[in-house]
């Protein structure tokens, strides 16, 4: 089939179209745009912080965006602490739960009446020693397993936010941690051993 008499050189008209995204919600010309940066900037026209719905529209929103990270900053070494101090805890809890062959031992009102190892060994079932150390071990350990997984949640969200790439924004993180560290910090060292948590 011969084409060369077709004129080739007409081109389908858009210009009645407009902006194809007008009629789509969110997508037109006055729809908030959220702008990603990969570049440090202090521009925060369009920005949006982790969500499109937490978009910075003016001054004020800006302002309470920073003390708003401020505070998940200063949050999270609260969180640090508080899960510190749960260790702490646990670990003190399990070093003072008595064995039950001490706590036979130890009962002034219940004198034992044999108080040689053999008789206790034969009265005492072998997987029932040291059963209230090892459910307390284990149920601290499960706890601090959440906990754990909590604090990375925690950590890699501000690390997102941190990421916005914005002057404003990385102060406000950088303020918030150490404030953080200021009030809850003061019984560890300064130093960390990764950057995220």
């Amino acid at each position: 089939m011969d084409h060369s008499g077709h004129d080739h050189s007409t081109h389908m008209d858009h210009s009645g179209h407009g902006d194809m995204h007008s009629g789509h919600p969110g997508m037109g010309e006055g729809a908030p745009r959220c702008s990603m940066n990969m570049l440090f900037t202090w521009n925060t026209e369009n920005l949006c912080i982790v969500f499109r719905q937490w978009h910075i529209h003016s001054t004020f929103s800006l302002v309470v965006s920073l003390l708003a990270i401020v505070a998940l900053a200063a949050g999270y070494e609260a969180l640090r602490e508080g899960i510190r101090q749960y260790e702490a805890w646990t670990n003190k809890r399990v070093e003072t739960t008595p064995h039950p062959r001490e706590q036979y031992r130890d009962d002034d009102d219940v004198e034992p009446q044999l108080e040689d190892e053999e008789h206790l060994a034969e009265t005492t079932m072998p997987w029932l020693l040291g059963q209230n150390v090892a459910a307390v071990t284990k149920r601290a350990h499960a706890i601090k397993s959440v906990l754990y997984g909590i604090q990375n949640f925690y950590a890699f969200m501000i690390m997102l936010i941190f990421m916005t790439y914005n002057g404003w924004v990385m102060l406000a993180c950088s303020l918030g941690a150490a404030l953080g560290y200021f009030v809850f910090g003061s019984r560890t060292t300064a130093t960390k051993e990764t950057a995220c948590h």
